[in-house]
């Protein structure tokens, strides 16, 4: 069973050595104990907040307490932090330390993993809209590899059927590329005309330039 220290609301003295006013006590038949005469001076505290340095402390902690707080809204006490030895806590920090360092490395082989894998991605792309498209200009063509295929941006690229090569996702990418660069698709937006209706009017263009990139 734990030791419980309890953090007062109220201004409390020790009913032993009667020093006061206290901030944490522990509860003895009722009555507040500092925690000088409860022999538990000697711990250090921990506020809660991170559970892995409070499972690792307590572990390493031959004596330890919980400190509880009455909530009065609740109507109940509710756990603060604990009390534990100097030295497990710095053991416990030491452990923590160690495996943050160890997450930062592995975050960062798994983010240069994914930026290789973003730079391959993106040349199989450019080289497949060049196989589809043999006219379009090759910084055309890797612009638009490199647009789509954005991590994370839930273009055209990063679909199933993007990421799959399959000819009609590609052939989505470069009309998209078309539709916004070489026609007044946007300015039409911008005059306020509804998007079904300016992909209508410019439809007759993409094809066009498209037409002529396919020879």
């Amino acid at each position: 069973m734990d030791l419980v220290v309890v953090e007062p609301l109220k201004d409390k003295h020790c009913a032993e050595c009667r020093r006061g006013p206290l901030t944490l006590h522990v509860l003895e038949f009722r009555r507040p104990i500092c925690l000088d005469c409860a022999d538990l001076a000697h711990l250090v505290y921990l506020p809660r907040g991170s559970a892995a340095l409070t499972r690792r402390a307590r572990e390493a902690s031959s004596l330890c307490a919980v400190v509880v707080r009455f909530h009065r809204r609740r109507g109940r006490y509710e756990r603060q932090g604990l009390l534990v030895e100097e030295a497990a806590l710095a053991r416990a920090e030491s452990a923590c330390l160690a495996d943050a360092d160890a997450r930062a490395r592995r975050r960062e082989r798994d983010a240069a993993r994914r930026a290789a894998e973003d730079v391959r991605f993106t040349a199989e792309l450019c080289a497949e809209i060049r196989r589809l498209f043999p006219g379009c200009p090759a910084e055309r063509a890797a612009g638009i590899a490199a647009h789509a295929s954005v991590r994370g941006s839930g273009r055209v690229g990063r679909t199933a059927a993007g990421r799959s090569m399959e000819q009609e996702a590609v052939t989505a990418a470069v009309r998209a590329s078309v539709r916004h660069l070489d026609t007044p698709y946007d300015a039409l937006l911008m005059a306020g005309v509804s998007r079904h209706e300016a992909r209508a009017r410019v439809a007759s263009a993409i094809d066009a330039v498209l037409a002529s990139w396919c020879s």
